[in-house]
């Protein structure tokens, strides 16, 4: 399943819409995450969004040593 993201300013205009798909993090964990560029009244913004599943990071097994 893949989320859409919009971006509106404080009138309900649309500034940007993202598309996130699902992502495994680099960390075990998985969630959504995308990013783009956006421009607000001529500036251009680099913007990014990430969600992440709360618990969803393997537990950690003991170093042997």
């Amino acid at each position: 399943m893949n989320l859409i993201a919009e971006i509106k300013s404080d009138d309900g205009k649309v500034v940007g819409v993202l598309a996130l798909p699902p992502k495994a993090f680099k960390t075990g964990s998985r969630g959504y995450y995308a990013n783009t560029k956006i421009e607000i009244d001529g500036k251009r913004y680099q913007t990014q969004i990430q969600l992440v599943e709360i618990g969803s990071k393997p537990a950690e097994t003991p170093a042997e040593g």
